[in-house]
């Protein structure tokens, strides 16, 4: 039985390659720990698993994710999250750790830029369109009151032309100046004894 001091953890060899490569031909990619066991390796089976997925298959397909590939893994990343087997069964020839990898160190970031830019030209935008606003809220303020200023001074000019109209024709009905009516001044004080009795009574 193995122990973790026997067993080898370091990069795997020309060597360890091929007698992995060999065992999966006759028995299959399954059992890991047995495959480990016939192929007289010095490794776990999760270790040979990962090998062969990742490095050892013959359908991997190396080389630089296309245009393609990459909005497919946007689209399955935002359906699936970080399912990076179920995303890699859905690329052909490429590896869950591979996409993972290519995840973490571009793709990642580039969704982090693009929500950054967007961010930051909708708030400038927000901000332009508010001091737009506040500059027409503004001017319509000071059209509202010149308007409102002028209905206030025809109102009262109106009213006042109203009233002098009034007097004048009050005046020119009774035929007489009500001021000059009333106006004692010129009298005699004798004449006046009956107004005072009649303020007496």
């Amino acid at each position: 039985m193995q122990t973790h001091r026997d067993v080898n953890k370091g990069a795997w060899t020309v060597e360890e390659d091929a007698k992995l490569a060999e065992v999966i031909a006759i028995h299959g990619a399954k059992r890991w720990n047995t495959i480990a066991a016939k192929a007289g390796l010095n490794r776990y089976g999760k270790s040979c698993r990962l090998r062969w997925m990742n490095y050892l298959r013959p359908n991997i397909k190396r080389g630089n994710i296309s245009d393609q590939e990459e909005d497919l893994i946007l689209r399955l990343h935002k359906l699936l999250g970080n399912r990076w087997s179920l995303i890699a069964g859905r690329l052909p020839g490429r590896t869950d750790n591979e996409i993972k990898n290519y995840w973490n160190s571009h793709l990642s970031k580039k969704i982090k830029q693009q929500l950054k830019e967007k961010d930051s030209g909708g708030s400038s935008g927000r901000l332009g369109f508010a001091a737009d606003q506040k500059r027409r809220a503004s001017r319509d303020d000071v059209k509202k009151m010149v308007e409102v200023k002028r209905s206030e001074e025809n109102t009262n000019s109106t009213i006042c032309n109203f009233n002098i109209e009034e007097e004048e024709e009050d005046h020119s009905i009774m035929g007489f100046n009500m001021d000059d009516f009333f106006d004692f001044s010129n009298e005699d004080p004798l004449k006046l004894e009956w107004i005072s009795r009649f303020v007496q009574l």
